[in-house]
């Protein structure tokens, strides 16, 4: 049977969503995780191991050892990098400004983004991208480490917040309030300006293999939490160009795996990449139908038979706890597919008790 190993040193639920889906694919799943991870909880795991924040790699190792998988999937940024660092890999694709580099070379429409390593660079850059544009810190997600700015004082403010390394009294108070001690070495980021476009979000979830797309799906998001926050309502739609530009990635940097693209649609529709994901994305796990449910498809490519898995009806969902956390009267919790871990109802609970 086809072994996946779930890797994750953030809390978010999505990992455990992850694990039912590949299980439902026919695979069987281990996981790496932090304490107090709703995977603790979940009904699919076979092999569970302790992820250790201050010795990372030890644990990953330990894990990779343990469970013998066939494919490793990350499910954040960090747990991404890490694994990048322990296979000698180059870490492009974490660098906002390089990915981006990569991908107008590619062909895929995104804006021109520069690295500012100093201070001297940024003023160059401010000069060369011009106002209004956006602040963006490698290594960040969620919102966290992005700034809009408008005029030359709010971007220098912006420079200057989220340049500098955090004293330890407030990254000691930063992992005793998020439960996570990582921030206590948190280490000075590194910077890069993007062009703004105006418009609305998308973004598109998709799995490869050694350079091919297997399966993707592509969503207007249709509701944030908080203006530069995670989706937490989407659409699916049909989209030539963002379909083409997960190809042409695909293929430049011979992609396996789970990955997700973020993207700003202008007023004339057009999609314009603004980021990759380099790991499972919160709609990861969501299926379709064929061709459009990643597990299944990465599964099909492992050897694993496929029992076939239940399909979501519509294309509008409310994805689960984000949006029932964001509003719980949210009028899309009815509206749209609201998607509760009806099959894990230990994870259920886990995210319902959530803050």
């Amino acid at each position: 049977m086809a072994k996946i190993l779930l890797v994750t040193s953030v809390r978010w639920a999505s990992a455990a969503r992850l694990a039912g889906a590949f299980a439902q694919s026919g695979c069987a799943v281990d996981a790496l995780f932090p304490e107090g991870h709703a995977l603790a909880k979940s009904r699919y795991p076979e092999k569970r191991f302790a992820y250790r924040p201050l010795q990372p790699l030890k644990a990953l190792e330990r894990a990779i050892a343990g469970s013998r998988p066939d494919l490793v999937i990350p499910c954040d940024d960090r747990a991404a990098a890490q694994l990048r660092r322990l296979k000698g890999e180059s870490d492009v694709l974490a660098s906002r400004s390089g990915f981006v580099t990569a991908a107008r070379e590619a062909g895929v429409a995104a804006p021109e983004t520069v690295s500012i390593p100093d201070e001297a660079t940024f003023d160059f850059a401010l000069r060369l991208i011009g106002l209004p544009a956006v602040l963006k810190a490698d290594g960040s997600w969620g919102g966290d480490g992005v700034a809009i700015v408008r005029t030359v004082d709010e971007a220098k403010a912006a420079w200057r917040r989220l340049s500098a390394r955090p004293s330890f009294p407030r990254r000691l108070l930063r992992a005793i309030r998020r439960r996570d001690q990582h921030h206590l070495a948190a280490a000075t980021p590194s910077l890069c300006l993007q062009r703004f476009i105006p418009g609305r979000p998308a973004t598109t979830s998709f799995a490869c293999w050694q350079g091919e797309v297997v399966a993707a799906n592509h969503f207007d998001v249709l509701v944030t939490n908080g203006a530069s926050g995670p989706a937490s309502v989407v659409r699916r739609i049909d989209d030539v160009a963002m379909q083409e530009a997960a190809m042409r990635l695909a293929r430049r940097f011979n992609l396996s795996g789970l990955y997700g693209l973020d993207y700003v649609r202008d007023e004339r529709g057009q999609p314009h990449l603004i980021e990759i994901n380099p790991r499972a994305t919160q709609t990861s796990h969501l299926s379709f139908g064929p061709g459009h449910d990643l597990c299944a498809a990465l599964a099909e490519r492992l050897g694993a038979v496929d029992p076939g898995r239940h399909a979501v009806t519509g294309d509008a969902v409310a994805l689960f706890p984000q949006e029932r956390t964001r509003d719980r009267n949210s009028p899309w919790l009815r509206a749209a597919h609201h998607d509760v871990p009806w099959d894990d109802p230990r994870v259920l609970d886990a995210c319902l008790g959530a803050p």
